[in-house]
């Protein structure tokens, strides 16, 4: 097909479009490729297939799917991506761990996981949208954070350190199940920062969603292209999930909303980002939480 993908961003794209038509076993490699795009890249068909409990053929047949003749030829537009990141070293760092883990205690094993984990933080991070994000967070008059159940500490953070920029944060806990009234005050120009990851909390992503209607700036911190925070999102950050951990990590998320804060606060201290935020605050006025 003419109209097939041919770079990473389309890929991932298309994948995502096709997701609700897929079938269960396609939908499951669906979510490998987008969560583990450097496995399904340097693996063969029938390792893809046993990472997936599905049978080779299957990978064929997704691929089809995506309108390519075959798997070897979808997984060339992962192998390109992976070149241009570097994926190589990575991937031999990666087998280096693998060998010693069996060896080492549950303590070793988070800390190698951890570090692969920023390590593939970059390959999911788009800088552009880094750079919206932060634009959107420097200029907005109040700032909504809110997650709940494994993504709440992301939250917290960001409410705290973003306070610290003496900025207008505000955490939405939900205290007293009152999430609803505090979400429905949110005003247009101003912007929420949600974070969810799979199993998504309905309540996050309903909140986002009834935003994004209203004309509110979301951000949305989240694991996969097939997330329900991506169509609320003016800005969604998709870090990737792997899936075949027992103890998912935290790691990338708390690293993104470390690097989110810096580079606002980066972009306050410039000349134009002063003179804007004193305009916001008013003459001689601190405001701190």
């Amino acid at each position: 097909m003419s109209d097939r993908a041919t770079t990473y961003e389309e890929l991932k794209d298309a994948i995502s479009g096709a997701y609700p038509t897929l079938s269960p076993q396609l939908q499951r490699l669906a979510r490998y490729a987008l969560d583990r795009p450097h496995d399904l890249a340097l693996g063969t068909v029938a390792a893809v297939a046993e990472a997936n409990a599905v049978q080779p053929s299957s990978t064929i047949r997704f691929a089809n799917a995506l309108g390519f003749d075959g798997f070897s030829q979808m997984q060339q537009v992962f192998r390109s991506h992976l070149v241009e990141r570097g994926a190589p070293y990575r991937e031999r760092i990666k087998r280096m761990q693998r060998g010693a883990q069996a060896e080492s205690g549950v303590l070793h094993q988070f800390v190698g996981e951890a570090v692969d984990e920023l390590r593939q933080l970059e390959e999911h991070v788009d800088p552009k949208a880094l750079a919206a994000a932060v634009k959107l967070l420097a200029a907005a008059p109040q700032i909504h954070v809110l997650a709940q159940r494994r993504a709440f500490p992301v939250a917290a953070y960001l409410a705290y350190a973003l306070n610290q920029l003496e900025l207008r944060a505000h955490l939405l806990d939900g205290l007293g199940g009152m999430l609803d009234g505090f979400a429905r005050n949110i005003g247009k120009g101003e912007v929420l920062v949600v974070a969810s990851f799979r199993n998504y909390s309905p309540a996050v992503v309903e909140a986002a969603l009834a935003a994004q209607a209203r004309g509110v700036s979301v951000v949305a911190i989240t694991d996969s292209a097939l997330s329900p925070l991506k169509p609320a999102a003016d800005v969604c950050f998709e870090l990737g999930d792997d899936s075949s951990r027992p103890f998912r990590s935290l790691v990338a998320p708390l690293c993104l909303a470390q690097a989110l804060v810096v580079s606002t606060g980066q972009r306050l201290a410039a000349p134009a980002g002063r003179e804007k935020k004193a305009v916001r605050r008013g003459p001689g006025r601190q405001e701190r939480h």
